[in-house]
């Protein structure tokens, strides 16, 4: 998920449920009865009774306001959540990008596979998997390699830093920004029965 969607993602979460803790702490700590904090003209249920019975909700459907308010509402509500829910969905990465050469195309797919060979032939590296994100004019390269048993990071990060300047170079005019994790194959240890 990109920086920027996960900043709006936390912002919203973190409003929301600062609104929900602080209306919970109100209605909590709240020494009035909250029917008599209501605004004039509200519906407050009898003690012992439910707020909107049927009679109160038949009454409520009578003011002109009520039915338009509460569908507005409703449909404003789904219009936007179904929104962001589609907003968080992956779009499909495009399948060739154009490059500075005239007619000259790199497919971000084979940019990866070409990632995986040239790491893994590296000394030290076992596995790697590659991801290519394209965002306007920047690439953003996700490495995971999984070292060799033995082997330490500073043995292989100064080809990596190679490999990710030559794919740079290859892919201009984007630029490359490149995110390496880096984990240790384990040694199993063998079971007898």
């Amino acid at each position: 998920m990109t920086a920027p969607r996960t900043a709006v993602n936390r912002t919203v979460l973190a409003a929301a449920g600062f609104a929900m803790l602080t209306g919970g702490a109100w209605l909590a700590t709240a020494q009035d009865s909250i029917a008599d904090r209501l605004p004039a003209g509200w519906a407050t249920g009898a003690s012992g009774t439910v707020l909107l019975n049927r009679r109160s909700l038949a009454e409520l459907r009578d003011h002109t306001w009520w039915v338009p308010t509460v569908t507005t509402a409703s449909a404003l509500a789904t219009v936007l959540l179904a929104w962001w829910l589609l907003a968080q969905i992956r779009h499909r990465r495009p399948p060739r990008l154009p490059l500075a050469a005239a007619g000259g195309h790199l497919r971000t797919r084979a940019l990866e596979e070409v990632l995986v060979e040239s790491a893994v032939a590296l000394d030290g590296i076992s596995r790697c998997h590659a991801r290519v994100h394209a965002r306007r004019r920047r690439l953003c390269l996700s490495l995971h390699v999984w070292l060799a048993p033995d082997t330490t990071p500073d043995q292989v990060v100064q080809q990596l830093t190679a490999l990710t300047r030559e794919a740079g170079r290859a892919a201009a005019p984007y630029e490359i920004d490149t995110r390496l994790r880096m984990s240790h194959v384990t040694h199993r240890a063998h079971h007898v029965r």
